[in-house]
């Protein structure tokens, strides 16, 4: 071959797929480590509700079920809300609580709390920041439900004030 010298293939490919090797591993272990500092970042712990929401109580509370323009099966809460601190509330959020036969879980909804605003024949439910609700204040709302699960007991729903924001 003319007297060329040739180097030994063998010893630059075993240079080679070990470096390959070791670079591999050691991107591995950066995406383990980094993977690891992402989990071990501190959970919040759950926080109760807002100190306000005790104010907030509930009454006179009646189911009712309508027929949508679809055929649909539309279900409402109508109640009471009334406001038994000192402050005007603007907003509240409620986590409606649907039980099954055994008087566990069938259903959990969070949904703003809508008061009836008489604007016409017929009472308009609207959010708590167009019509607010005043310190000793009650005022009749409605919770609107557009599918319930069918597990559910027909029994009123717990209502629990979950956010509360207040002037």
């Amino acid at each position: 071959m003319g007297g060329f010298i040739q180097p030994n293939p063998t010893v630059e490919e075993r240079d080679t797929n070990w470096r390959a090797i070791g670079i591999g591993i050691a991107v591995v272990i950066a995406i383990v480590v980094i993977l690891l500092l992402i989990s071990r970042t501190e959970q919040k712990a759950p926080t109760g509700p807002p100190p306000y929401a005790a104010n907030i109580k509930f009454r006179d509370l009646k189911m009712s079920a309508a027929e949508n323009f679809v055929g649909a099966t539309v279900n409402y809460l109508d109640g009471t809300v009334s406001n038994a601190g000192n402050q005007m509330v603007t907003h509240v959020m409620v986590e409606v609580t649907f039980k099954d036969s055994m008087a566990q879980l069938a259903q959990r909804e969070t949904v703003p709390l809508r008061v009836l605003q008489a604007s016409g024949p017929y009472p308009d439910a609207v959010d708590l920041s167009v019509s607010p609700l005043a310190p000793g204040q009650s005022k009749p709302f409605r919770l609107t439900f557009e599918g319930i699960s069918s597990q559910w007991n027909h029994e009123y729903p717990e209502l629990k004030v979950v956010d509360v924001t207040t002037k």
